[in-house]
């Protein structure tokens, strides 16, 4: 009977995110700061590729 290793993958994930949200939660916090943070500038990096595309990829 094989395992799933994308399976365990996700569980080791998981087990992972709560030991460090338990051990130090601010950490967890910074993390999650980070993440979105990182979201953001992927975000306002599409809409300037996409404003710049619009505008006929000029300046």
């Amino acid at each position: 009977m094989a395992v799933n290793s994308k399976k365990i993958a996700v569980y080791v994930v998981v087990v992972f995110v709560l030991y460090v949200i338990i051990t130090d939660p601010a950490k967890a916090a910074e993390y999650v700061q980070i993440g979105f943070q990182g979201i953001s500038d992927a975000a306002s990096a599409v809409g300037d590729f996409m404003t710049w595309a619009a505008n006929g990829g000029e300046g």
